[in-house]
């Protein structure tokens, strides 16, 4: 195999990509959105290798659009002119032919794919604007960050936002059977237990590209002979972690942590924070830790949110192992910290109300009754 098997594999359809339900299954938004192929601008955001950009290169092949992608990581505003300069050419075919890229037409226009759009300044996605405006260019952008910090105000407010999620282990499962089926075609003696697979589904973290490296480099090591659950442990280097096939262990381990720093036990909520790490799933730390600032810390000491929530920027800024530090600082703050969960229970019974219907009307003092139609009667009479 020359090219990684992640890339051999990479879906070429929408039924391929594993994961996202929410998103693509049969009667949701964006699965029309694609079906219609109007042009749209999206911008997808979620945790790496979840599908993002695979799902732009199928948006653009079936749109019959010319696709053109970029890193933000390395491209500049002169890449963006060059492709700007491109929607008013009057040389189509010229252009297509010395343009790089995967190049389905310029015919039906031009769709322009922006991997990690977060590393783009303000001036550079500004760049962009009139062109979205007039249509010239449909854009679809990525990020692992939230879009609403890292993409322009004006930029945002003419795309449509959607989440990508990790991928669940049982979706992983349907990736890997695949690719033992795609690497049996060549290698008839590989085999793989379903034991086995479940472990890699296990140890990937979500990440569909890092479940088939995993796989790809067991089959070597095996010698494309049967791949062992011992191979997989060595590869991935998480011998000392323990998972049951349903995932209960891990949720588990976050109720344990998120229920030490509430009952005030620092030696255990550090234990739990301890075990945590090893698995490596930093985000569902950090989000136990930030909910637990405000839900059980609360309004006993409003700073605590501040504090954790600094903490964890720190954390994802230097990544693990550093991460460590700054997280076990704020676990232990929250442990210290008093509780009060009186906001929580306030909002919750104020929602619950809502949706029981008792809202009634606005009192009149309470209303935007500036220059509105009762006012303004009462002013013509006097």
């Amino acid at each position: 195999m020359n090219k990684p098997l992640a890339d051999l594999l990479r879906p070429k359809i929408i039924e391929e990509i594993v994961g996202q339900a929410h998103l693509l299954s049969e009667g949701k938004i964006l699965r029309k959105i694609i079906e219609s192929k109007k042009s749209v601008n999206l911008a997808f955001y979620g945790p790496p290798d979840t599908g993002k950009t695979t799902l732009a290169e199928i948006i653009a092949k079936n749109s019959g659009k010319f696709f053109k992608k970029l890193n933000c990581t390395t491209a500049s505003t002169a890449d963006i002119k060059e492709i700007i300069e491109l929607t008013t050419s009057k040389q189509n075919q010229k252009d297509q032919a010395s343009f790089d890229g995967i190049c389905y037409g310029l015919a039906g226009g031009i769709l322009l794919y922006l991997d990690e759009i977060q590393y783009f300044n303000k001036k550079q996605q500004q760049t962009l604007l009139e062109f979205i405006e007039n249509g010239d260019i449909t854009l679809i952008v990525s990020t692992t960050e939230s879009p609403y910090f890292y993409i322009q105000s004006a930029l945002l407010s003419r795309m449509t936002v959607f989440e990508f999620k990790s991928v669940p282990k049982d979706e992983i499962l349907k990736a890997l059977n695949r690719a033992v089926l795609f690497l049996q075609k060549e290698y008839k003696n590989l085999k793989a237990k379903d034991d086995t697979l479940m472990q890699i589904a296990y140890s990937c973290g979500g990440d569909v590209r890092k479940s088939l490296n995993i796989l790809e480099l067991a089959a070597i090591s095996s010698n494309f002979g049967e791949i062992t659950t011992e191979t997989i442990l060595q590869l991935t280097d998480k011998a000392s972690m323990k998972y049951d096939k349903s995932g209960d262990e891990h949720y588990d381990l976050l109720s344990a942590f998120q229920k030490s720093m509430r009952g005030s036990d620092p030696d255990a909520a550090i234990h739990y924070l301890a075990r945590l790490l090893e698995s490596g799933n930093l985000a569902s730390i950090c989000r136990r830790l930030m909910v637990c600032a405000c839900e059980d810390v609360g309004l006993a000491h409003p700073q605590a949110v501040t504090f954790v929530k600094s903490c964890v920027d720190i954390a994802f800024q230097v990544g693990l192992p550093e991460a460590r530090i700054p997280l076990s600082d704020a676990v232990i703050f929250v442990c210290l910290s008093p509780k009060s969960n009186s906001a929580y229970n306030a909002i919750n019974k104020a929602i619950s109300d809502v949706k029981n219907g008792k809202t009634g009307m606005i009192p009149r003092h309470l209303q935007n009754k500036h220059c509105d139609g009762e006012d303004a009667k009462i002013k013509g009479q006097n």
